[in-house]
């Protein structure tokens, strides 16, 4: 097995393992390490079917059950389909276009530990994925900085229609959101890393307005800096796996004429944010 880093601040390519096979407690514990240190992870070249996949993500911990309707269903209730193609039968998440930076599941009280993606179709033009080291952006901060967001709490709602203060409904009740620390340590390393994004965190609880706003804003800003962010190109029969504790990721825009298909499992984390 062979570990090649990808950029600077993020990934590494994993070859010399086949997924479609069991691996050995060696290989599981290389493969878990690797994502700590590299917090995104790509194997290329797979042949995975749905328990593939399944059995890979139980390496890391209990597959999470596909909540919002997308699921393949069957036999395989943690598989969700992330496509635009209309033709497969199966319900779709979304589907088509940009997505901004985000943590996974920030808006419920125990978010995912992480998350794989097997590329079945990609389009030869964007649909791009981008990750962010949010450790190495809270490791970049001055130390007023550091001292300015130790203790703070964000709130962060379930919306992928983006940030509901900026439309006439705005927030609605019945909505999932939690509330989290700005600043989060990972369970398993250690490190510090900025747990705000873009898409969904809303506000910082007990400041005005317009000290939240001026604070999140730069931590957007700041974490989306390309000194911080990979950006992968995707080929078909990559299987990809990111670490939600400590990266937020994004998707950039591609035509609704190109087809790109992703299988999804999500691995659940019991572990609060802290």
């Amino acid at each position: 097995m062979d570990i090649t880093r990808l950029s600077d601040p993020l990934g590494a390519s994993i070859t010399g393992v086949d997924l479609s096979q069991d691996i050995s407690g060696a290989e599981g514990a290389a493969i878990r390490q690797a994502l700590l240190d590299n917090v995104v992870i790509v194997f290329p070249g797979q042949k995975l079917a749905d328990e593939d996949q399944e059995r890979f993500c139980r390496n890391f911990g209990e597959l999470e059950l596909v909540r919002t309707g997308t699921a393949v269903g069957g036999e395989h209730p943690h598989v969700m389909m992330i496509t635009n193609v209309k033709d497969t039968g199966q319900p779709t998440a979304l589907e088509e276009g940009e997505m901004m930076f985000h943590y996974d599941q920030c808006y419920y009280e125990h978010p995912c530990l992480g998350a794989t993606l097997f590329a079945m179709e990609v389009p030869d033009e964007g649909g791009n994925t981008l990750f962010s080291n949010c450790a190495l952006a809270y490791d970049a901060l001055s130390d007023e900085w550091k001292h300015r967001l130790d203790g703070l709490k964000a709130l962060n709602y379930y919306d992928y229609a983006g940030n509901p203060t900026m439309r006439p409904d705005g927030f609605k009740p019945d909505v999932a959101q939690w509330v989290h620390p700005v600043i989060r340590t990972h369970p398993e390393t250690g490190r510090k890393a900025i747990y705000v994004n873009r898409l969904m965190t809303m506000r910082i609880e007990g400041l005005e307005r317009d000290e939240s706003d001026e604070i999140l804003n730069y931590l957007f800003d700041h974490i989306e800096k390309p000194e911080f962010v990979y950006e992968h190109r995707w080929s078909v029969g990559e299987l990809m796996m990111w670490d939600n504790r400590c990266s937020v990721h994004a998707r950039t825009y591609f035509s609704p004429e190109k087809r790109r298909m992703m299988r999804r499992v999500t691995v659940r984390d019991p572990s609060p944010v802290a």
